[in-house]
């Protein structure tokens, strides 16, 4: 949707963990060096992981039962508890965009809240481990709504509990669909590919104290 990115204030700061405030939780890359480090089929991961995944994610199932299904569907030489070992172990954090989200949300006043699809344990764990508590006022992650990005219905939900207009919110987001969808539904949505390139398009909006860029922080 093309608009006038200098029209309306910017009141709200929406934004995925996976892949910008944090490394993916359980992506490909993540699954790639469980089929190494625990001498699994990789294709026959990848087959089952997306067969049980989105059951996974909008919390139909438990961690321990979607690696029942994808992992432990036969007998194995290791236990549950180190594979989930392993699978908290992968994320790590992304430092820069951590700090420009929680400049930008006590320099403007901003509310940001995390549209995410991930599955309940390892949302808790990373919450937990990198204080997303601390720069995040509240967490639309599909394990606790029940939905899950493409729906539009998750942007949704993310506005009426933020209780903010779309023109008035800017949404960070590594997947293009994503950003798109965000966008078609009025939000200024941003395609994250790197921070500095983030940070320009950040720099395009106007924020609700008026101020089109901050100083120096973006």
């Amino acid at each position: 949707m093309r608009r006038n990115p200098m029209a309306t204030l910017i009141e709200a700061l929406f934004v995925d963990i996976g892949g910008v405030l944090l490394s993916d939780g359980w992506g490909r890359a993540s699954r790639t060096r469980a089929a190494q480090e625990f001498g699994l089929d990789a294709q026959e991961l990848e087959d089952r992981h997306h067969q049980a995944f989105e059951a996974y994610e909008v919390d139909k199932i438990d961690l321990d039962r979607y690696l029942e299904l994808v992992v432990f569907h036969r007998e194995r030489p290791f236990t549950i508890a180190s594979f989930r070992q392993f699978m908290f172990a992968e994320s790590t954090p992304i430092p820069e965009m951590l700090r420009l989200v929680r400049d930008l949300k006590v320099e403007h006043g901003l509310k940001v809240v995390a549209v995410s699809n991930e599955g309940r344990e390892l949302n808790d764990h990373r919450i937990a481990a990198f204080h997303l508590d601390e720069v995040v006022d509240f967490f639309v992650s599909s394990c606790y709504v029940g939905l899950r990005k493409p729906d539009p219905d998750i942007f949704r939900l993310a506005l009426d509990a933020s209780r903010t207009r779309p023109e008035n919110v800017a949404y960070i987001e590594n997947t293009p669909m994503f950003a798109d969808i965000a966008d078609g539904l009025g939000i200024h949505g941003i395609l994250h590919v790197d921070p500095a390139s983030t940070r320009k398009s950040l720099a395009s909006l106007r924020w609700r104290d008026g101020k089109a860029r901050s100083h120096g922080v973006y």
